[in-house]
Parts: C-alpha cells; structure tokens; sequence
C-alpha cells in the first residue's frame, strides 16, 4: 500500500493539463444569442487506484482486485480493478475535445478506490478528491461544475457525519471556485449544499449528501433528519418555488429501489420514502434528477399518490469499469450528456458514451464513442416523466425489444448475450416505476407474482 501512498503526489505533478473547454466568450459589444437547446455533462464514481500498473504477476496489478488475478490488465484498466489515472484522463479529454457546448458539469461522487479501510485514511481519501478536482479544473477553468459527495469519499468508507469533519471542509475548499460562500458554508457543515447556475440564473442546482441515509452509515442510525438535511432541502424547495426558479437534484446515493434485486431500497426504507413525500410535494419545481453509486445505467419515474407520473430520474453509469469476483457482468466506463429547454430547463434529451474496454487495451487507444441518444433508441418525444412513464410500460411487455435494448445498455455494452429472464426483468420495471414502499409492493404483485405462478 505503500505504492498508493506514494502515487498520489506524484499525479497530480506530472499531468499539466491545458486549459479547456468553457462557453465560448461573446465578442465585446455583441450579445451572446441564447442557445436552442443547453446541454450539461454528467460523470460519476471515477474510482481513481494510483496503485493500477502492468505487471506479470496479476494478483499485484491493483489494490482494488484485492489479491484476485486481473483478467486481463491493458493501459485503460481492467474489470477486477478501479480506474487507472489514464482511463479518467481518456474520459476527461474526450469531453473536453467534445465539441459539445455545455454550460456545466455536474459529478457525483466516489473519488476513492474500493480498498480495504486499513489500505486509506483521511489523508488520502481528500488526496483523491483533490487531484480528481485538479484534475478537472485544469482541463475545464471556465466550466461550472456541481460536485456531490458519495459514500466513499469517506474515511472509513460510509460513515459520513451529520456534522462538520476534515473531509467537508477540505472539500469546501477544493470546491470554492465553483460555489458561492453559503453553498461552501452548508457543504463545510454537512455534505450538501445548493447553488444557481452562473449562465442559467432561474435554474438551482441542489446536491444532496444520500450517503447520510444509507445502510452502513452507523452514525446516522436512529437519526429521523440526519444533519438536518430534511428541513434544509424542504427550505430550499420552497424558496425555489416561491422565486420561480428550477431546480435539479444531484446525489450520488439514488432514491428508489435497486433494479437488480428484491425490494431493496438504495437506502435505508425511512429515509426512502421521507425523500420520495418531499419530491412529490414540489415535483413542479424539480425539473430532473441525477444520481450515480451503482455504476450501472438506468431510469426512474416518480409519481404522485394517484399513479400519475411527475418526476424523472437517470442512474448514470461508472467510469470505473471494477466488478468483485463473483460477478458476472460489469459495465464499460461512461459518460453522459444532457439536453435541457434553455427557458424552463425541462429535459429534452440524453447522449450516453462509452469506451469499450477491450478494444481501448487492445489498440491502446481510448476511442470513447456514442453509444446511445435516448430519444432516438427508444422511439419516444423528450425526457419528461411521461414519455418515460410510457416507456417503461412498453418494457413491460413480453418478450419487448425495446427492454432487450435497456438490459444491454444497463451494463454500457458490456455483453450483448445477457439475458434478463422474466424474475430479472420484474425487478427491473418495478424499480423504474415504483419508488415507495406502496407502489413497489402492488408492481411486484403485477408483474413478478403474476408471471411467476
């Protein structure tokens, strides 16, 4: 582990990365014509493993495969390991040699590698964080970027405080160019804060700490409004509400219930559905929802009491390509782009992209390509709740071919032979259309139960 130590300083010396891509300045005098359609990056658990080298003796290639053989270890990565500084950097630079004009970025969490605790420390949890954050302002300085914090930008991993710590204030401070004094001083206190968007003053951007609600967090247990972050978030809503302004929100720990197995929620069930009531409540200023931590790429539809949609949600796929042992499938590394309605930010249209990790290791080149435009995959009109709504009924239907699509995409393209039986595809539709306890248990009933029998 001595490696890991050691390479942390040491990246962040050798990459002196250009200046990058922002919105082009207008010319002096000349006003900037507002865009047809602004866009947005999303990017999320990068995973970074400074220990990740080429070496004959698999077992040794990363801390992250915990003694277990790489499969087979190229200069982007490899399925037993986290990233490799250059798979981040590859996906980095394809977003800034893009051409794609964004007005921000939003990343939502997991800097870290997954190691044994014993393997990290404070130290060098915010050593991670750090150079990530480098990393990212020095190939975008004129780029507004919206961080949140995930369950393992944490030391030990999870156990984020309700209260102020080492690890939030080193990140108030790395984050400071992209935020204003109150959204550092929320951030510094409990791991969240909100912020307007520079170039989109009507459009707030609000990011969550999930991490407070999640299972292993032991700190949080028996707290009914952790860091009170509740109270905080229903303020803020209603604030927005009364300012006319949206809002999106970001996290990195999702709301709902895990498409790959049983009635699990992604957090503890209390805090599920204390979310999901303050969603619904102001469901006509949230304008979408963005969440990572699973490392796979799916959607979510909320709706209201009645059944009616009114929210949508996007998971977004890792960067970090790592699976455990005992797993057959993982993901390829991604990164998302996001179309929006410059007036009322409504969500008009999502671009997935993706490197195939094979073939980046084997050409030893990192050739990131479209994988996906969701509207045109799945034939439908925009990224509102109820087209989604309407989609994941059509996924409902046996044998859908629209749904075969989805389960490939889940796992970025990483095996296009995977098969998602009746059992896989139940929790899968439940899970985009049902994120409270109730509306779970009457899906399941409809569509497991039944086709179970």
């Amino acid at each position: 582990m001595a490696l890991l130590g050691a390479t942390f300083g040491c990246l962040l010396a050798i990459w002196q990365c250009p200046p990058g891509l922002g919105l082009p300045l207008a010319p002096a005098g000349f006003p900037s014509p507002a865009p047809a359609v602004g866009q947005f990056w999303h990017v999320t658990d990068l995973h970074l493993d400074p220990t990740y080298h080429i070496t004959d003796d698999h077992a040794k290639v990363c801390a992250s495969s915990k003694g277990i053989n790489a499969s087979d270890p190229g200069p982007f990565g490899d399925v037993m390991c986290d990233s490799p500084y250059q798979l981040i950097l590859s996906a980095f630079d394809f977003i800034k040699n893009s051409e794609q004009e964004a007005s921000f970025m939003i990343w939502t969490g997991d800097s870290p590698p997954h190691v044994p605790v014993h393997e990290l420390s404070t130290d060098r949890v915010i050593s991670v964080i750090a150079n990530m954050t480098t990393t990212v302002q020095s190939l975008f300085p004129n780029l507004q970027v919206f961080p949140a914090l995930g369950n393992h930008d944490y030391w030990p991993q999870d156990q984020l405080p309700t209260f102020t710590s080492k690890v939030y204030s080193a990140v108030a401070n790395l984050w400071k160019p992209w935020l204003d004094e109150e959204a550092i001083r929320t951030l510094r206190k409990g791991g969240f804060y909100s912020q307007k968007v520079s170039t989109n003053l009507n459009l707030r951007i609000i990011s969550l700490n999930t991490n407070l609600y999640y299972g292993p967090d032991v700190v949080t247990l028996n707290n009914t409004d952790p860091a009170n972050q509740f109270e905080w978030l229903e303020s803020t809503l209603n604030i927005s509400q009364q300012n006319k302004e949206k809002v999106y929100i970001i996290a990195h720990i999702p709301v709902g219930y895990l498409p790959y197995s049983m009635s699990t929620t992604a957090m503890r069930e209390y805090y599920n559905e204390k979310l999901i009531d303050i969603f619904r409540k102001y469901s006509n200023v949230i304008a979408g929802q963005f969440y990572g931590h699973t490392h796979r790429d799916s959607i979510m539809v909320l709706s209201d009491e009645k059944g009616n949609p009114i929210n949508s949600l996007f998971v977004a796929p890792a960067v970090t390509p790592v699976k455990n042992v005992l797993q057959k499938q993982t993901n390829n590394p991604g990164v998302r782009l996001f179309q929006y309605h410059p007036h009322d930010y409504t969500l008009l249209d999502m671009l997935q992209y993706y490197l195939n990790l094979t073939d980046a290791n084997l050409k030893g080149v990192a050739n990131w390509k479209l994988e996906y435009i969701l509207t045109q995959t799945y034939d439908i009109e925009d990224l509102q709740p109820k087209s989604l709504y309407g989609l994941a009924k059509q996924f409902a239907i046996p044998d859908s071919k629209k749904f075969i699509k989805y389960y490939n995409y889940f796992f970025v393209s990483y095996d296009s032979s995977v098969i998602c039986n009746a059992k896989c595809k139940a929790f899968q539709v439940c899970a985009i259309m049902s994120l409270d306890h109730n509306s779970y248990v009457d899906c399941l009933k409809q569509y497991y139960v039944k086709h179970s029998l």
